[in-house]
C-alpha cells in the first residue's frame, strides 16, 4: 500500500479524492437534508451536455461545462421557486435536456468521441495538475462560505419560512448554493465521472444522516466519511487493479449499510 505513495500520478489521484470528497460532501448535506438528491445526477448530466459542446467546438470541454452547468442550476432554482413544479420534476426536465443536447453535440462531431469516455467515466488515478489547481480553489470557495452562508443556508433548509422573516435574503442564498454545486460537480465530473458524481453528493451525507441529527455533526461527520471513504476506495483500486471512482462509490456504499444498522440500533 505505501509503495502507491512511491508514484507521483497517486500523489495527485490522492489530493484529488481528498478535494473532491470533501467538497461534494459538505455540499451534500444540504442536498440531502432539502430531499433535492436528484438534483446531483441532475447537474452532472446538465455537465455532460456542456463538455460535448466544448468537443464539438474543439475548445478545453470544462470551460464549456462550467458557464452551461451554472445556467441549468439556476434555471432549475428559478422554476422550483417561481411556478408550480416541484424540485425533482425541474430537475428531470433539465436531465432529459441535457443529456439529449450533449447526445446530438457528439453525433455532430466527426471524429472519434473518445474523449467523451473520459468525462462519462471518470479516472482520478488520471488528473493532472490543472484538474488539482481548479479542485482546490472550489474546495477553498466553499470554506469560504463557513463564515457567514452555511448558518444562512442551514437556517432555510430548516425553516425558509423563519429565515425570511428574519430578513435574510434565502432567494439569493439558494442560488448561490446551486452554483456552488453546479461548479463543484463540474470541476469534479473528470475525476469522478458524470455517472458517479451524484453518489459523492448524496452517500456520504447520507450516512451522516442516518447516525446523527444535528445538522452542524451532520456537516463534519459528511465530510469526514467523504474523505475517509474517498481516501480509502482509492487505495484498493490500486491495489485490486479497479476503476478508482465505482470502487470510491462501492466502499461509501459500505459506509452507508453501516450507518443504518448503526442507526437502526440507535433507534431501537
Amino acid at each position: 500500500m505505501m509503495e502507491a505513495l512511491a508514484y507521483p500520478f497517486f500523489q495527485r489521484a490522492l489530493l484529488a479524492a481528498v478535494l473532491v470528497g470533501a467538497t461534494a460532501s459538505y455540499l451534500g448535506v444540504f442536498v440531502v437534508q432539502r430531499r433535492l438528491s436528484f438534483l446531483g445526477a441532475g447537474l452532472a448530466h446538465a455537465a455532460f451536455g456542456g463538455v460535448a459542446l466544448g468537443l464539438l467546438l474543439g475548445t478545453e470541454p470544462l470551460w464549456v461545462a462550467l458557464p452551461f452547468t451554472v445556467f441549468v442550476a439556476v434555471a432549475i432554482n428559478w422554476i422550483r421557486r417561481h411556478t408550480r413544479l416541484a424540485g425533482d420534476t425541474a430537475v428531470g426536465v433539465f436531465f432529459a435536456v441535457a443529456v439529449a443536447m450533449g447526445l446530438v453535440f457528439l453525433s455532430l462531431r466527426r471524429s472519434v468521441n473518445v474523449d467523451a469516455f473520459t468525462y462519462l467515466f471518470g479516472s482520478v488515478l488520471a488528473v493532472g495538475p490543472t484538474d488539482l489547481l481548479l479542485g482546490g480553489a472550489t474546495a477553498l470557495l466553499a470554506v469560504a462560505t463557513l463564515p457567514r452562508l452555511w448558518g444562512r443556508w442551514a437556517y432555510a433548509t430548516f425553516d425558509p419560512d423563519a429565515a425570511r422573516a428574519d430578513r435574510l435574503p434565502v432567494d439569493r442564498d439558494d442560488y448561490l448554493l446551486f452554483v456552488l454545486m453546479a461548479v463543484a460537480v463540474v470541476v469534479s465530473v473528470k475525476m469522478v465521472g458524470i455517472i458517479l458524481m451524484a453518489a459523492f453528493l448524496v452517500i456520504p451525507a447520507a450516512c451522516s444522516r442516518l447516525v446523527t441529527q444535528r445538522f452542524v455533526m451532520m456537516t463534519g461527520l459528511a465530510v469526514l466519511i467523504g474523505v475517509i471513504s474517498s481516501v480509502a476506495g482509492l487505495f484498493l483500486a490500486f491495489e485490486a487493479d479497479l476503476p478508482s471512482g465505482a470502487t470510491i462509490v462501492l466502499v461509501q456504499a459500505a459506509a452507508f449499510f453501516g450507518c443504518a444498522l448503526l442507526g437502526m440500533r440507535r433507534g431501537s
